[in-house]
Protein backbone atom coordinates (compact mmCIF):
# COMPACT_ATOMS: atom_id res chain seq x y z
CA UNK A 1 0.00 0.00 0.00
CA UNK A 2 0.95 3.62 -0.93
CA UNK A 3 -0.30 6.91 0.58
CA UNK A 4 -2.47 6.91 -1.96
CA UNK A 5 -4.21 3.78 -0.66
CA UNK A 6 -4.11 4.89 2.59
CA UNK A 7 -5.82 8.79 1.67
CA UNK A 8 -8.72 6.17 -0.55
CA UNK A 9 -9.82 4.41 3.12
CA UNK A 10 -9.13 7.39 5.07
CA UNK A 11 -12.19 9.46 2.59
CA UNK A 12 -14.06 6.07 2.67
CA UNK A 13 -14.12 5.28 5.99
CA UNK A 14 -14.27 9.03 7.17
CA UNK A 15 -15.04 11.74 4.89
CA UNK A 16 -13.22 12.87 1.39
CA UNK A 17 -11.19 15.52 0.73
CA UNK A 18 -14.25 17.46 -0.96
CA UNK A 19 -16.05 17.67 1.92
CA UNK A 20 -13.51 20.10 2.93
CA UNK A 21 -13.38 21.69 -0.40
CA UNK A 22 -17.39 21.93 -0.32
CA UNK A 23 -17.41 23.87 2.82
CA UNK A 24 -14.61 26.37 1.89
CA UNK A 25 -16.71 27.19 -1.51
CA UNK A 26 -20.09 27.50 0.76
CA UNK A 27 -18.50 29.41 4.24
CA UNK A 28 -15.44 30.91 2.59
CA UNK A 29 -13.08 29.30 4.00
CA UNK A 30 -9.41 28.10 3.51
CA UNK A 31 -7.74 24.34 3.79
CA UNK A 32 -5.53 22.39 2.49
CA UNK A 33 -6.11 18.70 3.62
CA UNK A 34 -4.94 15.62 1.29
CA UNK A 35 -1.96 14.11 0.61
CA UNK A 36 1.10 16.91 1.78
CA UNK A 37 3.94 14.64 1.30
CA UNK A 38 3.91 12.06 -0.81
CA UNK A 39 7.64 10.30 -0.90
CA UNK A 40 5.83 7.34 -3.37
CA UNK A 41 7.33 4.90 -1.01
CA UNK A 42 5.20 1.24 0.37
CA UNK A 43 3.76 2.16 3.67
CA UNK A 44 5.41 0.34 6.25
CA UNK A 45 3.68 2.29 9.25
CA UNK A 46 1.16 4.73 10.04
CA UNK A 47 1.28 7.51 13.03
CA UNK A 48 -1.98 9.27 13.44
CA UNK A 49 -1.10 12.31 15.25
CA UNK A 50 -2.99 15.83 15.53
CA UNK A 51 -0.62 17.96 14.85
CA UNK A 52 2.54 17.94 12.12
CA UNK A 53 5.46 18.46 14.50
CA UNK A 54 9.05 17.53 15.17
CA UNK A 55 8.51 15.07 17.65
CA UNK A 56 5.61 12.74 15.83
CA UNK A 57 8.18 12.45 12.76
CA UNK A 58 10.80 11.41 15.72
CA UNK A 59 8.08 9.12 16.85
CA UNK A 60 7.53 7.64 13.33
CA UNK A 61 11.21 7.01 12.41
CA UNK A 62 11.59 5.28 16.00
CA UNK A 63 8.55 3.49 14.97
CA UNK A 64 10.11 2.55 11.80
CA UNK A 65 7.07 3.80 9.80
CA UNK A 66 6.99 6.06 7.01
CA UNK A 67 3.74 7.82 6.57
CA UNK A 68 2.35 10.06 9.24
CA UNK A 69 -1.37 10.98 9.31
CA UNK A 70 -2.18 14.39 10.75
CA UNK A 71 -5.55 16.55 11.58
CA UNK A 72 -3.81 20.09 11.34
CA UNK A 73 -2.53 20.53 7.88
CA UNK A 74 1.26 20.33 7.83
CA UNK A 75 1.27 22.71 5.30
CA UNK A 76 -1.29 25.69 5.17
CA UNK A 77 -0.41 28.32 3.38
CA UNK A 78 2.28 29.25 1.21
CA UNK A 79 5.78 28.22 1.81
CA UNK A 80 8.28 31.09 1.23
CA UNK A 81 11.34 29.59 2.67
CA UNK A 82 12.55 26.59 4.72
CA UNK A 83 14.44 27.78 7.79
CA UNK A 84 15.08 24.65 9.60
CA UNK A 85 17.44 26.15 12.63
CA UNK A 86 14.36 28.25 14.17
CA UNK A 87 10.63 27.14 12.56
CA UNK A 88 10.02 23.77 13.84
CA UNK A 89 7.09 23.03 10.95
CA UNK A 90 10.19 23.48 8.33
CA UNK A 91 12.66 21.64 10.27
CA UNK A 92 9.92 18.89 10.63
CA UNK A 93 9.38 18.86 6.83
CA UNK A 94 13.16 18.38 5.98
CA UNK A 95 12.97 15.63 8.55
CA UNK A 96 10.42 13.56 6.86
CA UNK A 97 11.94 14.63 3.23
CA UNK A 98 14.93 12.87 4.32
CA UNK A 99 14.01 9.81 6.15
CA UNK A 100 11.51 9.58 3.43
CA UNK A 101 8.23 9.82 5.54
CA UNK A 102 5.08 11.23 3.47
CA UNK A 103 2.32 13.11 5.32
CA UNK A 104 -1.48 13.15 5.03
CA UNK A 105 -3.50 15.60 6.70
CA UNK A 106 -7.17 15.67 6.83
CA UNK A 107 -8.35 18.86 8.51
CA UNK A 108 -11.85 20.38 7.96
CA UNK A 109 -13.39 16.97 6.20
CA UNK A 110 -12.38 14.93 9.39
CA UNK A 111 -14.13 18.09 11.46
CA UNK A 112 -16.94 17.91 10.03
CA UNK A 113 -17.57 14.55 9.19
CA UNK A 114 -21.03 12.73 10.20
CA UNK A 115 -18.70 11.12 12.87
CA UNK A 116 -15.67 13.42 12.97
CA UNK A 117 -14.11 15.75 15.66
CA UNK A 118 -16.46 18.08 16.08
CA UNK A 119 -19.31 15.04 16.16
CA UNK A 120 -17.48 13.41 18.97
CA UNK A 121 -16.98 16.11 20.98
CA UNK A 122 -20.37 16.13 21.31
CA UNK A 123 -20.53 12.74 21.74
CA UNK A 124 -17.98 13.31 24.67
CA UNK A 125 -19.48 16.04 26.57
CA UNK A 126 -22.31 13.89 26.89
CA UNK A 127 -24.76 15.11 23.84
CA UNK A 128 -26.33 12.77 21.27
CA UNK A 129 -29.34 14.22 19.22
CA UNK A 130 -28.67 18.22 18.14
CA UNK A 131 -29.22 20.93 16.16
CA UNK A 132 -26.54 21.61 13.59
CA UNK A 133 -24.90 25.07 12.41
CA UNK A 134 -23.08 25.01 9.73
CA UNK A 135 -24.23 21.97 7.04
CA UNK A 136 -23.22 21.08 3.24
CA UNK A 137 -24.43 17.97 1.60
CA UNK A 138 -22.23 15.05 3.92
CA UNK A 139 -21.16 16.87 6.75
CA UNK A 140 -21.93 19.54 9.73
CA UNK A 141 -20.20 21.62 12.20
CA UNK A 142 -21.15 23.34 15.16
CA UNK A 143 -23.85 21.30 17.64
CA UNK A 144 -26.59 22.30 20.19
CA UNK A 145 -28.27 19.65 22.41
CA UNK A 146 -29.35 18.57 25.57
CA UNK A 147 -27.10 16.70 28.92
CA UNK A 148 -27.69 15.07 31.88
CA UNK A 149 -28.01 18.16 34.30
CA UNK A 150 -24.81 18.70 35.78
CA UNK A 151 -23.16 21.41 37.99
CA UNK A 152 -20.25 23.22 36.23
CA UNK A 153 -17.68 21.66 38.70
CA UNK A 154 -19.13 18.42 37.72
CA UNK A 155 -19.15 19.11 34.45
CA UNK A 156 -15.83 19.86 34.67
CA UNK A 157 -14.36 16.87 36.17
CA UNK A 158 -16.12 14.59 33.47
CA UNK A 159 -14.51 16.68 30.76
CA UNK A 160 -10.96 16.31 32.73
CA UNK A 161 -11.90 12.43 32.58
CA UNK A 162 -13.09 12.29 29.20
CA UNK A 163 -10.81 14.19 27.05
CA UNK A 164 -7.59 13.62 29.66
CA UNK A 165 -6.67 17.56 30.43
CA UNK A 166 -6.38 18.91 33.71
CA UNK A 167 -6.49 22.02 31.61
CA UNK A 168 -10.03 22.87 31.37
CA UNK A 169 -11.44 26.36 32.46
CA UNK A 170 -15.03 27.70 33.56
CA UNK A 171 -16.32 31.35 33.28
CA UNK A 172 -19.28 32.63 34.62
CA UNK A 173 -21.73 31.25 37.21
CA UNK A 174 -19.79 28.06 39.21
CA UNK A 175 -23.09 27.84 40.79
CA UNK A 176 -25.33 27.26 37.36
CA UNK A 177 -26.49 23.72 36.65
CA UNK A 178 -25.48 22.76 32.55
CA UNK A 179 -28.70 20.78 31.03
CA UNK A 180 -27.63 21.86 27.14
CA UNK A 181 -24.47 22.61 25.75
CA UNK A 182 -23.54 23.96 21.76
CA UNK A 183 -20.26 23.09 21.44
CA UNK A 184 -17.22 23.65 18.45
CA UNK A 185 -14.32 21.64 17.85
CA UNK A 186 -11.23 23.72 17.50
CA UNK A 187 -11.04 27.45 17.51
CA UNK A 188 -14.91 27.29 17.00
CA UNK A 189 -15.91 30.57 18.29
CA UNK A 190 -16.80 33.90 16.04
CA UNK A 191 -20.15 35.61 15.98
CA UNK A 192 -22.01 33.09 14.23
CA UNK A 193 -20.99 30.86 16.37
CA UNK A 194 -22.36 33.03 19.63
CA UNK A 195 -25.67 33.81 17.86
CA UNK A 196 -26.40 29.84 17.26
CA UNK A 197 -25.85 29.45 20.84
CA UNK A 198 -28.44 32.17 22.42
CA UNK A 199 -30.56 31.43 19.21
CA UNK A 200 -30.95 27.49 20.92
CA UNK A 201 -30.89 28.95 24.54
CA UNK A 202 -28.12 26.69 25.71
CA UNK A 203 -26.51 26.75 29.37
CA UNK A 204 -23.06 26.40 28.34
CA UNK A 205 -20.67 27.12 25.21
CA UNK A 206 -17.88 24.83 24.87
CA UNK A 207 -15.16 25.14 22.62
CA UNK A 208 -11.27 26.46 22.97
CA UNK A 209 -9.53 29.29 21.75
CA UNK A 210 -11.81 31.95 23.01
CA UNK A 211 -11.06 36.04 23.04
CA UNK A 212 -11.93 38.08 26.15
CA UNK A 213 -15.05 39.88 24.77
CA UNK A 214 -16.58 36.37 23.16
CA UNK A 215 -16.13 35.11 27.25
CA UNK A 216 -17.77 38.07 28.51
CA UNK A 217 -20.52 38.47 26.00
CA UNK A 218 -21.19 35.08 26.47
CA UNK A 219 -21.36 35.32 30.37
CA UNK A 220 -23.36 38.28 29.95
CA UNK A 221 -25.99 36.53 28.24
CA UNK A 222 -26.25 33.67 31.48
CA UNK A 223 -23.93 31.21 29.52
CA UNK A 224 -21.50 29.38 31.06
CA UNK A 225 -18.55 29.19 28.91
CA UNK A 226 -16.00 25.85 29.06
CA UNK A 227 -12.74 26.27 27.24
CA UNK A 228 -10.69 23.18 26.54
CA UNK A 229 -7.44 23.34 25.17
CA UNK A 230 -7.53 23.18 21.56
CA UNK A 231 -5.73 20.00 21.53
CA UNK A 232 -7.47 18.00 24.29
CA UNK A 233 -10.75 19.28 22.25
CA UNK A 234 -9.59 17.29 19.14
CA UNK A 235 -7.14 14.77 20.17
CA UNK A 236 -10.29 13.10 21.49
CA UNK A 237 -11.93 12.89 18.65
CA UNK A 238 -9.20 12.16 16.05
CA UNK A 239 -8.26 9.65 18.61
CA UNK A 240 -11.78 7.94 18.07
CA UNK A 241 -11.20 8.01 14.12
CA UNK A 242 -7.95 6.07 14.55
CA UNK A 243 -9.71 3.05 16.84
CA UNK A 244 -12.09 3.14 13.82
CA UNK A 245 -10.27 2.66 10.79
CA UNK A 246 -6.69 0.90 12.03
CA UNK A 247 -7.81 -2.29 11.46
CA UNK A 248 -8.45 -1.39 7.61
CA UNK A 249 -4.84 0.24 7.19
CA UNK A 250 -3.31 -3.34 6.76
CA UNK A 251 -0.17 -1.87 7.79
CA UNK A 252 0.69 -1.63 11.69
CA UNK A 253 -0.31 1.69 13.05
CA UNK A 254 0.09 3.92 16.49
CA UNK A 255 -1.41 6.85 18.20
CA UNK A 256 1.04 10.04 19.03
CA UNK A 257 -0.44 11.93 22.15
CA UNK A 258 1.22 14.74 23.12
CA UNK A 259 0.75 15.21 26.72
CA UNK A 260 2.19 18.47 26.92
CA UNK A 261 -0.60 20.53 24.64
CA UNK A 262 -3.22 18.33 26.18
Amino acid sequence: MKPQDILGILEAEVAPVKLSDDFCSKYKLYDNSGIIIDMGEEVTGCLFSLDFSKNAVKEAAELGYNLIVTHHPAIYGGISRLDTLSDGKAAAIAECMKRGISVISMHLNFDAAPEGIDYFLMEGLGGRQCAVLATVEGGAYGRAYSVEPLAVKDFLKNIERTFRTRRAVAFGDGNKIIDSVASFCGAGCDGAAMAFAKAQRVSAFVSSDLKHHEIAELTECGIAVIELTHYSAEAYGFNRIYEKVKRQLRAPSSFYYDEGLA
